[in-house]
């Protein structure tokens, strides 16, 4: 399975993105899907994440401003950011865990840099 992301870029503070993720390859079963990101100088964090239903969970720090979404047809996540902040700025990773038999398998995207000025 691969994973590719877009969407990233620089925006002002208040501004919105939409980042998109979509997996190739083999990507049947996936259950969940989320996104991760990476601020310089700082570990890897959850922004958040959805199940195969539907079913969204958020980081506090993100709750009420950002949407994620998933269309299962064709295997893509989405979030939506709005009113971002400086803080906001990281490297944004998608994930996708796969499960095959009786394991899941994980899959990072290559990242896309999203940028708030203030």
């Amino acid at each position: 399975v691969q994973l590719q992301a877009s969407g990233g870029g620089l925006v002002q503070a208040g501004g919105s993105l939409r980042l998109s993720c979509a997996a190739s390859g083999s990507p049947f079963s996936i259950n969940l899907m989320g996104w991760y990101r990476q601020a310089p100088g700082k570990q890897r964090e959850l922004v958040a994440s959805i199940t195969y239903s539907g079913r969204p969970n958020y980081a506090d720090s993100v709750k009420s401003r950002f949407t994620i979404s998933r269309d299962n047809a064709k295997n893509t996540v989405y979030l939506q950011m709005n009113s971002l902040e400086p803080e906001d700025t990281a490297v944004y990773y998608c994930h996708m865990t796969q499960r095959r038999g009786l394991a899941d398998f994980d899959y990072w995207g290559q990242g896309t840099l999203v940028t708030v000025s203030s």
